[in-house]
């Protein structure tokens, strides 16, 4: 069997000082390890001797938690290699290598437990360590082990067991098994287990001390299975799983003690050397009280961490310090001497009082045992979970003629639980007639193991009924069975939690099942025992809560439960307001994750419960029920669709101020494949940018044309200069001769109605814009000056309040949205054609032949747009020449009409070709 193997340190490449190699060979909490040197060169390298040569099995490395390798390898040798002669380096054989995680996720606060199953023979071990992770705290580009631990079997162990493989087999065709699991130390029999005593995680947490009883306590429980002393080595399995809480414990408290000393604070360091040598002592008194332990063993050892480096059936075991044979004699003596005490009653015991027979086996306490209250204790400082009786009922009865019996009776911890009291007698009055006053009684203990076996029985027994047992027996067994099963699903002990979660598995599957009993029995254990498991979801524990919930939605599923329908109606039942958090949490997320699992049909969940407990559960203070509510309502849209509208508030403004409905309506319009209202919302958005956009090129464009023009008018100017200082002193040329304008062309001219006037310099343009032209308007809203043409376009995308705004889908027109709904009810407003059939007046709201001169035609003249209001005060105003007077300027008119200006909108541009207009004198 392989066994924790021995080593020694032979070299190092270097370490920092007070972190040697040498560490690495004790293994405690308090260890610190090896540390490579600071700014060392890679790689570094360590070489260990195992005690003998040795078959390896497994490798256990503890890393620092921030000094950590990239890299660690491997390589074996059966003897050391020279190393001042390079070839030499051969003779060890790579095995391998290990990779390290970075402990980038835990923030560099935690070790890093490794361990590699390998196959190599040899005596001699070589570690090499690579580059570094880098991280903050390792400033100096260190690597470090904590510890490594090595596991194996002797080299020369396979060749002893071959001898005997021809007697092995002689004795399996005989029917004789010699390698009985039962018998076996392992309780596996299997010849590669590893015990968890050898594995690193158990020295590196336990206290030394404490390390070494459990030790000698398992090689005692060893040997009582192989005497078949069961009761005793119940009693010592027992004592071995309390002293590791104990030696956890302690472990605990020399770690603190330590970090105090290295503070300097030494009144904490003397608080915590008091408080384990109190808990210590009262470990010890509860081992001496129960005659489980030796006064040899719990003395100290000098060599404690070092001791359980070498295993017992090792050979170099045979040669420890002088100190320790005599204790291994004496220990062999005394195990040697128990069974005869037992069976024949020595002169001393009966001349001694029972008690003093008891302790004299044991070295004695000076002082008297304190009373202790083990209840009012905190758990994990709970004594050894045992009957405990006051000094004044210690007396022990030894006239028993069964040794073992009057061995179960010593100290009360016998493997038979405490009685029952008063209460619990009448309480499970009913069990008790079907199942016998031991087994509850076991069930009802205040020790959880006593409880945990009670139950492991009580399942054995049924899985055992067979099947010609009357109906009515097999009903009560099971009522009986449910009472406890109820009881121990309350109980705080994982293991005693999961043995009752077992038990009614069994019964619901196989139990009713094999002897054929009715869904009414099925239907009892379910109803009994779901409204506690739905209360064990609510638990403090993440382990317990997780293990209820996923046994009832496993339970759900089952086929004798699926048909009864129970579970669901307990799920949909609404959420307590004064209940738990974790409980709210549990409830909401098995109702979800069954609700994939059973569907609405036949299930027990209905769209009628399920809607109304989830739309209940959106006003629950707890973020996650009302997100996971949220999930189950779209869940059930995906699948019913417009029944589920029912069961919640309309679609508006006002609901959607909610942001849990605004995400629910959100939810549906994406499973129904329509954009949602942020969808919407960036899809205007992005048309009001491309409008924008569109608007700003076209600008661009009449700019570059503004800019071609000028430089043509300056062109020609620099060319007419010579003209014009020739023609200076010559006569002014006839009236009739033609004026031509070609030197500043766009010199007082309106670019919208192509009017000109004298008086349209800056100043002047902008006072015809603001109140003259027929082509422009002010926005009533906005009081902007735009183009009539553009003036819809202007009051959805460009006014102030063009939120107020809405586009009728008749006339194209914009519209108030608070007049909208009246406009489009009433229909009276004269449809509208498309852009390449008409254009479209905002102000009259007819309809007119398209381009851009007929918007001139429209707006300006005298059969045109009625509604102009500009046009209307400019008739006004202009009053008609009499007959036969007037120039030819007049004859023009004002507006420039007469003179058939073609010069185009902003729309169009402005174009190089543009005609030109010469007017007569």
């Amino acid at each position: 069997m392989p066994h924790k193997i021995g080593f020694v340190v032979v070299s190092s490449s270097g370490h920092e000082d007070g972190f040697s190699a040498r560490e690495l060979m004790i293994h405690a909490p308090t260890v610190s390890g090896w540390r490579s040197p600071r700014f060392c060169q890679f790689p570094q390298e360590i070489v260990l001797q195992m005690v003998e040569r040795c078959r390896i099995r497994k490798l256990q490395l503890l890393a620092h938690q921030y000094m950590i390798s990239s890299k660690i390898e491997f390589y074996i040798s059966e003897s050391l290699p020279e190393y001042f002669v390079p070839y030499q380096a051969e003779r060890f054989r790579r095995l391998g290598y290990v990779s390290l995680c970075d402990n980038a996720k835990t923030g560099c606060k935690a070790r890093e437990l490794k361990s590699v199953y390998v196959d190599a023979v040899g005596q001699f071990l070589k570690l090499i360590f690579h580059q570094n992770h880098v991280n903050k705290y390792n400033i100096y580009n260190q690597v470090a082990l904590v510890a490594i631990n090595i596991i194996g079997d002797p080299a020369d162990f396979n060749d002893e067991n071959n001898v005997t493989s021809r007697e092995k087999l002689i004795d399996h065709y005989l029917g004789h098994n010699a390698e009985d699991p039962a018998l076996d130390g392992t309780y596996t029999g299997k010849p590669d287990y590893i015990s968890p005593l050898d594995d690193l995680a158990f020295d590196m947490y336990q206290d030394p001390e404490v390390a070494q009883i459990i030790r000698k306590l398992d090689e005692r429980k060893h040997d009582a299975v192989q005497k078949e002393r069961y009761d005793y080595a119940k009693k010592l399995k027992q004592a071995i799983a309390d002293l590791q809480k104990v030696g956890e414990r302690l472990g605990r408290y020399e770690v603190e003690k330590r970090c105090a000393v290295e503070k300097e604070d030494y009144d904490l360091a003397k608080e915590k050397k008091q408080q384990m040598e109190q808990y210590r002592a009262k470990v010890y008194q509860q081992l001496e009280l129960h005659n489980l332990m030796d006064a040899e063993l719990m003395r100290r050892p000098f060599d404690l961490p070092l001791q359980p480096l070498v295993h017992p059936g090792s050979p170099r075991h045979q040669k420890p310090k002088p100190s320790l044979p005599q204790q291994e004699e004496r220990l062999t003596e005394k195990r040697a001497m128990e069974p005869l005490l037992q069976e024949q009653p020595s002169s001393r015991s009966r001349s001694v009082p029972p008690q003093h027979a008891a302790v004299g086996q044991v070295l004695p306490s000076p002082d008297p045992r304190p009373k202790i209250d083990v209840e009012m204790l905190p758990y994990d400082e709970r004594p050894l979970p045992a009957i405990r009786k006051q000094q004044g009922e210690t007396h022990m009865e030894y006239e028993l003629s069964d040794p073992d019996v009057s061995e179960a009776q010593k100290g009360g911890i016998s493997g038979e639980p405490e009685p029952l009291t008063e209460k619990a007698l009448r309480e499970a009055s009913s069990a008790i007639d079907v199942l016998g006053e031991t087994l509850v009684a076991g069930a009802y203990s205040k020790t959880w193991s006593y409880r945990e076996d009670a139950l492991l029985a009580l399942y054995k027994k049924l899985m055992e009924m067979p099947t010609g047992t009357p109906k009515e027996d097999l009903k009560n067994m099971l009522r009986a069975s449910v009472f406890l099963i109820r009881r121990a699903v309350k109980d705080i002990v994982t293991s005693v939690f999961q043995a009752s979660l077992k038990l009614l598995k069994m019964i619901i599957t196989q139990y009713i099942p094999k002897h054929k009993l009715s869904k009414l029995e099925t239907s009892h254990c379910v109803e009994r025992t779901i409204p506690t498991l739905l209360t064990r979801t609510g638990d403090s524990s993440v382990r317990l809560r997780i293990i209820a919930s996923n046994f009832i939605q496993e339970m759900a599923l089952f086929k004798e439960v699926k048909s009864l329908q129970i579970i669901p109606t307990y799920l949909v039942q609404p959420l307590k307001a004064n209940s738990s958090t974790h409980l709210a949490m549990s409830q909401i997320d098995l109702l979800a994750r069954l609700l994939k699992d059973l569907g609405t049909e036949g299930s027990g969940f209905t769209t009628d419960n399920v809607m109304r407990f989830s739309v209940s559960a959106l006003a629950h203070r707890v973020y996650e029920v009302r997100e996971t509510a949220v999930r189950i309502i779209l869940d059930m849209y995906k699948q019913h669709r417009a029944f589920i509208l029912e069961y919640l508030p309309p679609d508006d403004n006002n609901t959607r101020k909610n942001i849990l409905y605004k995400t629910i309506f959100e939810g549906f319009a994406k499973i129904d494949g329509k954009p949602t209202e942020a969808e919407i919302r960036a899809q205007k958005k992005a048309a009001t940018e491309e409008v924008e956009r569109q608007k700003k090129e076209e600008i661009k464009v009449l700019q570059g044309q503004l800019a071609a023009l000028k430089e043509i008018q300056e062109k020609e100017s620099d060319a007419m200069k010579p003209k014009n200082q020739d023609t200076q002193g010559r006569k002014a040329d006839p009236p009739n001769a033609p004026e031509t304008p070609d030197n500043h062309y766009l010199d007082h001219l309106c670019i919208f109605c192509g009017e000109r006037n004298e008086s349209f310099t800056e100043e002047g343009l902008d006072l015809h814009y603001w109140k003259h032209c027929l082509m422009l308007t002010r926005c009533d809203y906005c009081k902007q000056v735009v183009e009539i043409a553009s003036l819809t376009e202007h009051l959805l995308t460009e006014c102030d309040r063009k939120d107020g705004f809405g586009k009728c889908y008749r006339c194209s027109e914009a519209v108030l949205k608070e007049e909208l709904p009246r406009h489009i009810k009433t229909k009276d407003c004269n449809p509208s054609k498309s852009d390449k059939l008409a254009n479209r007046c905002p102000l009259c709201h007819e309809n007119f032949s398209p381009g851009e001169e007929a918007w001139k035609a429209h707006l300006m003249g005298p059969a045109g747009c009625t509604m102009n209001l500009r046009k209307t005060h400019v008739l006004h105003k202009v009053q008609a020449p009499p007959p036969g007077k007037g120039s030819a300027m007049t004859r023009a008119g004002t507006s420039g009409l007469k003179a058939g200006s073609k010069i185009p909108t902003p729309k169009r541009g402005l174009s190089k070709s543009s005609s030109r207009t010469y007017t007569k004198r």
